[in-house]
């Protein structure tokens, strides 16, 4: 297994990337995550996305995280956010998610950032376990779903 980094618009982070909207769908009834994200939002030094990949060269994993700083939307100055944490379901419960979110992690802390932040929904309960026992807790909800009731919004200090 191995990690890369890649741009957002990358074929396979466009791959996974519809995957993870599909099974958003799926959960919960909608047409998937509707924040507004671009690509120059993943180039550094602002922020990153990395896809792990198997030993025949499958995409089979991905996460990345973004610059935010003080906002109407609820971020605080420093923050980085998590976006697009996905595992393919025949690739999970191995740790990957786990690898791929310390990497953002660590390219977070050198990029200067202060604080991961992330949202994730009641639907993702493995999701909110990962978070739980990587260090992240509760924090006020930010971000497009910021009011939305099933919205859980989590933060570690780097």
């Amino acid at each position: 297994m191995h990690i890369r980094r890649v741009s957002f618009d990358h074929p396979d982070a466009v791959k996974l990337n519809d995957q993870v909207q599909a099974e958003y769908a799926v959960r919960y009834g909608d047409d998937g995550d509707a924040t507004v994200m671009a690509v120059s939002d993943f180039e550094p030094p602002n922020g990153i996305y990395l896809i792990a990949y198997d030993e025949f060269g499958t995409p089979v994993a991905s996460g990345g995280w973004r610059a935010q700083d003080a906002n109407d939307e609820g971020n605080l100055d420093g923050d980085a956010e998590v976006k697009r944490m996905y595992v393919i379901d025949q690739m999970r419960g191995r740790g990957l998610a786990r690898r791929i979110l310390a990497a953002l992690e660590e390219d977070a802390r050198a990029a200067g950032r202060t604080r991961m932040v992330l949202e994730t929904g009641l639907k993702q309960p493995e999701a909110i376990a990962l978070y739980t026992s990587g260090g992240y807790e509760p924090c006020a909800k930010f971000g497009y779903y910021r009011h939305y009731e099933s919205s859980r919004c989590f933060a570690k200090s780097l």
